[in-house]
């Protein structure tokens, strides 16, 4: 199984998508296309929070992720988080079983918008029948001054990239 690597960003810029777009570069994911999927980490698979991404790829290709995204008009401040935490295997011949991803985001304080993903995944956690190691959080936060944008991410990205054709 691949790796999934949490990488996070902000950024402040003239608009809101050009503000998104500084934030995935500062992520170092600005170079492809984003593909959401929901919450769920297969089994097997390794999570590592590494802040900026590798090369994942030629330019153009497609990244799955599950995205925490905020963007607000200045002046103001935004903050996105991540929680994720993996179950123990059913089986001996697995190394890891399968997890959750929990993002949320929004024009409220990091240590908000952490508990708020603290609460989802505990909740996530509740309606599923495994063993889930200790929760983990990634949280970044950008502020936005009048007349500008700003935008704060945080991305798992599953794998590398894949072609779109």
């Amino acid at each position: 199984m691949s790796t999934i690597r949490i990488v996070w960003g902000s950024a402040s810029a003239p608009t809101a998508m050009s503000s998104y777009d500084g934030a995935l570069a500062d992520a170092g994911i600005e170079n492809y296309n984003i593909v959401s999927v929901s919450s769920v980490i297969p089994a097997d698979a390794d999570v590592e929070a590494v802040g900026t991404a590798p090369d994942l790829g030629p330019a153009g290709e497609r990244l799955t992720v599950v995205e925490a995204r905020a963007t607000t008009a200045g002046p103001g401040s935004v903050s996105a988080a991540l929680a994720w935490s993996q179950s123990s295997p059913d089986d001996a011949e697995s190394e890891r079983g399968p997890g959750l991803f929990y993002e949320a985001a929004g024009e409220i304080a990091p240590e908000d918008v952490e508990q708020r993903v603290r609460d989802g995944i505990a909740s996530g956690q509740e309606l599923r029948d495994w063993e889930f190691d200790e929760t983990q959080v990634a949280v970044e936060n950008g502020s936005a001054d009048a007349g500008s944008y700003t935008t704060a991410i945080v991305v798992a990205v599953y794998g590398d990239s894949d072609p779109l054709l």
